[in-house]
This record gives structure tokens, sequence and C-alpha cells, in this order.
């Protein structure tokens, strides 16, 4: 492939660092502030900005703060079919490997939506999905368990999402402070928006090509 092909963020291994707080979760959201901001390597490659992603932890868990921005229509959203819907993906191994290009049981691709659930279809949801090509799945996912809010935004929504560490197979903080880690935005009016490379490059089955979560203390509030 010529150079001139190579998608920039390709020639990295990005690391971000996700800051510590001990309250992930309450009734209102996850209420993370700028400090938890995640920076968009997307401008590498001066692609347009869409979204601003924030991520915090504890041993308790995961969680992320998504604003999408941009929209004159609503996001198609339905619940009975997930992955065709507008939406926002996080996949994550708690092993952080990345010598391999299948996903094993520590990896998972967990699915969100700002809308398309509930009898009215106008309540969020959250999917463990099935990764392409895994060797194994991670363990499944009880119901209920993953937490996720929306709301509304003039041009757009707010989605805010827990993940417990329940949910997330082989997660410890202190033997393995290091996450694989990448996200994707993907919208029929918007297009797709990715933390690392994006299509046509399997970022969504290959764990190669994630960038690393770094959980680290001290920094947040």
């Amino acid at each position: 492939m010529p150079d001139s092909l190579v998608p920039t963020r390709f020639l990295f291994r990005f690391s971000l660092p996700c800051r510590y707080r001990e309250n992930l979760w309450t009734a209102k959201g996850t209420g993370l502030g700028e400090d938890f901001r995640l920076p968009n390597f997307a401008e590498l490659e001066n692609l347009p900005a869409a979204m601003e992603v924030r991520a915090a932890w504890s041993e308790a868990g995961v969680a992320f703060w998504v604003h999408v921005w941009g929209k004159k229509q609503a996001p198609w959203c339905r619940a009975s079919k997930p992955e065709d819907s507008d939406g926002f993906q996080v996949w994550i191994d708690t092993r952080d490997v990345h010598n391999v290009h299948r996903a094993s049981r520590f990896c998972h691709q967990f699915l969100f939506l700002p809308a398309g659930g509930g009898k009215n279809l106008d309540e969020p949801a959250a999917f463990l999905v099935p990764i392409n090509r895994a060797k194994e799945l991670p363990h499944p996912l009880k119901p209920g368990l993953v937490k996720v809010r929306s709301e509304k935004k003039k041009d757009g929504y707010l989605l805010e999402a827990f993940l417990p560490a329940e949910a997330l197979t082989g997660f410890d903080s202190v033997e393995h402070p290091r996450l694989g880690f990448n996200y994707a935005l993907t919208d029929r009016e918007l297009g797709e928006h990715t933390l690392t490379v994006g299509s046509p490059m399997p970022y969504d089955e290959d764990p190669s090509l994630w960038a690393t979560l770094e959980l680290v203390r001290g920094l947040g509030s």
C-alpha cells in the first residue's frame, strides 16, 4: 500500500490516561467534567469533530460520557436492530494485547443507542455484541447490568454509560491497569468517527488496531 494511502493514525500506538473517580454513576448519569476528556486523534487527519468523549474508572468499573453534535435529524435507533442503528460503540480488552488480530474472551464490544428502546422507542439501550472472528466470547451480559442514559440536544444528543466490573471479563485494575480500547460513532447523517483508524481497516474486530486506556489515579475529582 502506498504511504499516501496509509491513515496517519495507523502510524502511531496511542495511549490515553483514564482518570480515577470513586463515584461513577448516579440517577443523573456520570457527571464527568472536562478533566476526563479524551483526545480526538481524528484531528491528525484533518477530519471534522462530531463528538467529545470523556471516560473515568474505579474499582467498580468504567464510565463514559459522549456528546454528539452537528445533526439536523434525530438518530435512527431500533433496539430490535441494534447493529443497524445510529449509536456509539466501545471496544475494551481487559488484557491490552496488541500482537494478535483476533479477539480473546477478554475483548468486549458494547453498543449504546441514544434511543430505540422502550414501548415508544425513546429510551436508550445497551448491548454486548459478539466480535467478529473472536476466538472466544466474554461472559454473557446480565440484563440491566450496564447503565445508560441519554439526553436530546438541539443538534445531537448526550449519552452516558457505566460498565460495571462484572460486565468486563477479567477486569482487574491492580493486576491489569491498562485496557485495550477503541470507540466508534456510526451515524447515517454524520458518518463514521473512530478513535483509531476507521474503515476499511477492520478496527471492529482486530485488537492490534486499538489504543490503550491507562487507568491512572490522582488526576480526577
